[in-house]
Order: structure tokens, then C-alpha cells, then sequence
């Protein structure tokens, strides 16, 4: 049986965030899936997405973020 949860992340997609491995490159949220943010970079948004956990963002703004 197929399951996604979609509905239990805390930032929507557009949101900006940075990866806290690599925190001078600011990204943007394609999708959400499965617990798993889809981003890009900024200014490339067409290019290569890269898979992170919500554990692995941190937000660019976090007086933005809603729960």
C-alpha cells in the first residue's frame, strides 16, 4: 500500500532555506514528498534538485516560517 504524507512539513514549497552543511548557498523548495524537501538553487530552479530531510534546513528567514 502506497503512503505519502504530505501535510506534516513545516516550510511550504517557495520557501527559502540553506542546507546546514552548506549555509553560503541559499535554496528554494520545489516539492515535498514522503518527508523529503526537493530545492534548487536559487536563480536555477529548472536545474538539478537536491533531496533533503527538514533536519538538514535551516530557513534564510525564520520569522516567515509558520507551523
Amino acid at each position: 500500500m502506497a503512503y505519502r504524507i504530505n501535510t506534516d512539513n513545516i516550510y511550504p514549497e517557495g520557501t527559502l532555506v540553506m542546507a546546514k552543511v552548506h549555509p553560503s548557498l541559499q535554496l528554494v523548495i520545489i516539492k515535498y514528498l514522503q518527508r523529503i524537501y526537493y530545492c534548487a538553487a536559487v536563480g536555477d530552479e529548472h536545474g538539478k534538485q537536491q533531496a533533503y530531510f527538514e533536519r538538514e534546513l535551516t530557513p534564510v528567514n525564520p520569522l516567515k516560517v509558520t507551523r
